[in-house]
């Protein structure tokens, strides 16, 4: 992975005054990955929109990890369902046309 698609979990930590342990708890959930490069940690930069958003769920809104998932696993599950009904939409407009 090259060093441009990644940023130090360090970084991240101060720029949001957030603490390593809650990002290496989020890790161990399976909520992020994480990458150790010379003994540093590095999260790839595809998942800032989904940390910053975990991360705003538990500072701003007090809630736990395990709140952190359930609502994470509802938002994938909605946005999956939006994806099927946009392509039975799809779908239903072709055999309309034909």
């Amino acid at each position: 992975m090259e060093q441009e698609e990644l940023m130090s979990v360090d970084e991240f930590c101060l720029y949001y005054n957030t603490e390593f342990s809650f990002i290496n708890s989020l890790h161990e959930h399976g909520l992020i990955e994480i990458t150790i490069i010379e003994n540093a940690t590095f999260i790839n930069k595809t998942q800032l929109h989904d940390l910053e958003k975990f991360v705003r769920l538990h500072y701003e809104m007090d809630i736990n990890l395990e709140g952190i998932e359930a609502i994470n696993h509802l938002l994938q599950r909605i946005n999956s369902m939006q994806l099927e009904i946009t392509k039975l939409k799809n779908k239903l407009l072709k055999e309309i046309d034909e």
